[in-house]
C-alpha cells in the first residue's frame, strides 16, 4: 500500500532588527505560496528589503533591488528551533498530524509563543 503524502512547506518572514515572526504561509514551494506570504505581511513591510535564497517563486512577488539574496542566517536558526521543538515536523511517527488545520494550528501558536517571548 502506497501512502500519497502532499509537501508542506513552511513560508516565514522575519523582522530583522526585532527577530519577530511578521509574516507565514503554509503551502507549496511556488509563486502561489510566494504571494501568499507577501499577502500576510503588514502593510509597514512591503517595501523592505527581503532577504532570500534565491528561489525563482521569490522573483514573481519581490520586484527589483528590494529582493537580496542571502542574509538569511536568523530565519535559518529560527527555522532550526522550529524543528527542534515542534515534533511533528521532524519525523512521521506518534507526533505526526493526519489533518493539516491541527499542524498549521501547532506552528502558529509556536510562533505567537515565540514573538511573544521576545518581548
Amino acid at each position: 500500500m502506497t501512502r500519497h503524502t502532499r509537501l508542506l512547506w513552511i513560508w516565514l518572514a522575519m523582522d530583522r532588527h526585532s527577530r519577530r515572526i511578521v509574516g507565514c504561509f503554509m503551502g507549496a514551494r511556488d509563486e502561489v505560496s510566494a504571494f501568499g506570504l507577501w499577502e500576510s505581511l503588514p502593510t509597514r513591510y512591503l517595501d523592505a528589503r527581503c532577504h532570500t535564497e534565491g528561489l525563482a517563486a521569490y522573483k514573481s512577488v519581490v520586484f527589483g533591488g528590494l529582493n537580496v539574496i542571502g542574509g538569511t542566517q536568523h530565519i535559518e536558526r529560527f527555522n532550526a528551533t522550529l524543528r527542534l521543538r515542534v515534533a511533528h515536523l521532524v519525523r512521521r511517527s506518534l507526533p505526526f498530524s493526519r489533518k493539516q488545520a491541527h499542524l498549521e494550528l501547532l506552528i502558529w501558536m509556536f510562533i505567537h509563543r515565540y514573538n511573544a517571548s521576545l518581548w
